[in-house]
């Protein structure tokens, strides 16, 4: 089972995209069933088998999908062709990295979650694509910004002319944080967080991290009406997806894929 964005499979006939859920796969027990991630402790031929599944969707093969390493940073990398596979059937190269730009038709671009905010990027004039992953420290130093000036900066990209969506994440119901995040968001957010924090007293406060992201991306210059924000939350949903909050660690990974067609 996939979700998408109605709108931009009506209006984006360049791109391809999605977001997985639990459902589909083929692994067991709180990995189940769709899990995306060699890392929690899963039979790596099922991994495997869920990653030919989800290539499969797209058109393609597990080769033609990219991921990076998501290291909660704010860096954003140019990928191509020769990226092709890494993450999933070979090794990385491209270092800590959480976001990924591309004009290549047939790269999947792919990034992995299980409540941190997926954050799509599409330029229907330019034909290029971006797929970032935005937990609460890509958040606060602005990841969804430096992704669109990195398509600016390479490929001439104009902001007014982006698509920009905000996938499923963690809603501000469910995310408590403490007094650190909340003082690394009053450090580098300008105005007022009133929106974005919630206190709830005792040091402790809730984030939203939809509203932080969809600020960022208006001030970086995405139109209003080029702007999609999710309000499906993975830890209110965490029989239909993976969260990290909702099972106490103990769960697997999803992924969001997004593609350039071939022309």
């Amino acid at each position: 089972m996939y979700l998408g964005f109605l709108e931009w499979e009506k209006k984006l006939s360049f791109i391809r995209h999605g977001f997985t859920t639990r459902a589909g796969g083929v692994s067991e027990g709180y990995l189940s069933s769709m899990n995306l991630s060699y890392t929690r402790g899963d039979d790596p031929a099922k991994v495997e088998e869920n990653y030919r599944r989800a290539a499969a969707y797209f058109g393609k093969k597990p080769s033609d999908i990219v991921t990076i390493s998501q290291e909660h940073t704010g860096r954003v990398v140019l990928v191509d062709r020769s990226n092709a596979g890494e993450g999933v059937i070979r090794e990385r190269t491209l270092g800590g990295c959480d976001g990924m730009v591309t004009d290549t038709p047939g790269l999947l671009l792919s990034t992995s979650h299980a409540d941190c905010t997926p954050l799509f990027f599409a330029d229907p004039v330019k034909r290029v694509i971006g797929m970032t992953h935005s937990g609460w420290r890509g958040t606060a130093v602005r990841i969804g910004r430096n992704t669109i000036e990195l398509m600016h900066r390479a490929f001439g990209c104009e902001p007014a002319d982006i698509y920009a969506a905000v996938g499923p994440s963690i809603c501000c119901d469910c995310y408590e944080i403490g007094e650190d995040v909340a003082d690394a968001f009053s450090a580098t957010f300008s105005g007022s967080l009133d929106g974005i924090i919630r206190e709830r007293g005792q040091g402790k406060y809730d984030l939203d991290l939809t509203e932080a992201n969809r600020r960022i991306l208006i001030e970086a210059g995405i139109s209003a009406d080029h702007l999609i924000c999710g309000n499906l939350c993975t830890c209110c949903n965490k029989e239909l997806l993976f969260s990290h909050r909702g099972a106490k660690g103990k769960r697997g990974n999803m992924s969001a894929f997004l593609m350039l067609t071939e022309k």
